[in-house]
């Protein structure tokens, strides 16, 4: 379950900062690349923030 949440919370950041950066400015694509880094970063040292947040938040695996 915890993996379904945390895709669901990447890929709702990276469609609304793409809206936003149509919408109201390119700026907005800095924020699609920093979640692109972090998915890179997580996958590479198997360690994730959000993955964190979850667990404290009782969410199961």
């Amino acid at each position: 379950m915890k993996t379904r949440i945390l895709h669901a919370v990447a890929g709702t950041f990276i469609l609304i900062s793409i809206l936003l950066s149509i919408y109201v400015s390119q700026n907005w694509l800095w924020f699609t690349a920093f979640v692109g880094v972090n998915l890179l970063q997580s996958s590479i040292t198997k360690w994730c923030l959000m993955a964190d947040i979850l667990t404290k938040l009782g969410v199961k695996d």
